[in-house]
């Protein structure tokens, strides 16, 4: 009798406790389902984003490097005073990563719309000075060969031109208020700038890519 008695209940109030399921199980169910639209939304417009910078670099125009310039330049006494090994430092665009370089062209043409005229210090870097350099101490750099992006030019060291004189001191304004310009560009067309670092490398950018580097890169 008292089965018959719960089963008649239940016919009964079928309704009411189908409605009851439904509004205690609806939001579960509603978060199940959308669960993946909504991340594929959130990485979709990453991916736009990430596919906009792309496009702009390899489908528009191919930008070509500036003229050299001599190597005067790069040997003078004030130069010299902060970069001493600057002299011998390889400047050929042309060891460059296609992409990275069509990146860095893109930053020194943004710099130069905000009156910056920039300048290639060092681009690709051999395992051999790479090591030179380590050697002379971390306040020039803590990368030994390979353990650098210079190794595989996805790498540059860069500095500004005023009155065709190169601008490096970091006592200058003018050029702490170019570095600033230089490191929003860098990272707008997706390069590492080395002014973020702990050693801050103010003029340093990379495109950073798989290398199996695991030290310091500047």
């Amino acid at each position: 009798m008292g089965a018959e008695t719960a089963m008649s209940t239940t016919r009964r109030y079928r309704w009411w406790l189908l409605a009851a399921f439904l509004i205690v199980s609806l939001p579960v169910v509603l978060i199940i389902a959308l669960r993946d639209e909504i991340s594929l939304q959130g990485y979709s417009e990453t991916a736009r984003q990430q596919d906009s910078v792309v496009s702009t670099l390899l489908a528009g125009e191919q930008l070509v490097p500036p003229p050299t310039l001599p190597p005067e330049v790069f040997s003078t006494r004030e130069v010299l005073a902060e970069r001493p090994s600057l002299a011998s430092a390889s400047r050929d665009w042309k060891l460059l990563d296609q992409d990275f370089e069509q990146r860095l062209l893109r930053v020194f043409q943004r710099m130069r719309e905000q009156g910056y005229e920039m300048a290639l210090l060092e681009g690709y870097r051999s395992p051999e000075r790479q090591n030179q350099l380590a050697s002379q101490g971390s306040h020039v750099t803590n990368a030994r060969a390979f353990q650098s992006y210079h190794q595989f030019g996805l790498a540059a060291d860069c500095a500004f031109l005023r009155d065709g004189k190169l601008v490096i001191s970091e006592r200058d304004p003018w050029a702490m208020r170019g570095y600033e310009l230089y490191g929003q560009a860098a990272e707008a067309f997706g390069l590492t700038w080395g002014g973020r670092w702990k050693m801050m490398d103010l003029g340093h950018v990379e495109l950073r890519r798989a290398k199996g580097i695991t030290a310091p890169t500047n």
